[in-house]
């Protein structure tokens, strides 16, 4: 019998976060473990940290994508840490990993994520950022975002078509 993997979305936002961006991802993190998925991030810190913090402490699985062959980098929250020593390259390997995105506020390194899920067909829910951008669907709480997330990820053709 074969079985279908979890469902899976990645969590991106700064590795810098103010204590709002870090509440905002600890929630989003949980929101993924209550709904049995698996979270997916940069396993850093900052908004990578939060999240991978609030998944573990709902009970979930945590994967983190590490920009070092140092697997013991990641953060304390990552229970499987998979090391590239790709550098930035490795952003790609995020939001392949997932099916759908959650995006929270960042930098150079998050808009790059955002950019290479939209152009591999994964679909992105930004929370409280992004608003500028096409394609980008948005959430107004760390729950509507995750369960957006995982809809979006169900119904690719809806996926596509982001409201502005």
């Amino acid at each position: 019998m074969t079985m279908a993997p979890r469902s899976a979305i990645a969590v991106i936002g700064g590795s810098a976060a103010t204590d709002q961006m870090i509440a905002q991802a600890f929630d989003v993190g949980g929101a993924i473990a209550a709904a049995g998925a698996v979270l997916v991030c940069g396993g850093r810190g900052g908004v990578m940290e939060a999240a991978a913090r609030g998944a573990q402490a709902a009970g979930g699985v945590t994967v983190g994508i590490l920009q070092s062959y140092d697997r013991a980098s990641a953060n304390p929250h990552i229970e499987i840490a998979i090391a590239t020593g790709m550098g930035h390259a490795r952003n790609l390997i995020v939001v392949a990993s997932a099916d759908a995105v959650v995006a929270l506020p960042g930098a150079s390194g998050t808009l790059s994520e955002i950019a290479m899920a939209l152009t591999i067909g994964r679909p992105v829910v930004a929370l409280d950022a992004w608003r500028e951008l096409a394609g980008v669907h948005h959430a107004a709480t760390p729950q509507t975002a995750v369960t957006l997330a995982l809809e979006l990820a169900r119904d690719p053709a809806r996926a596509r078509i982001a409201p502005r």
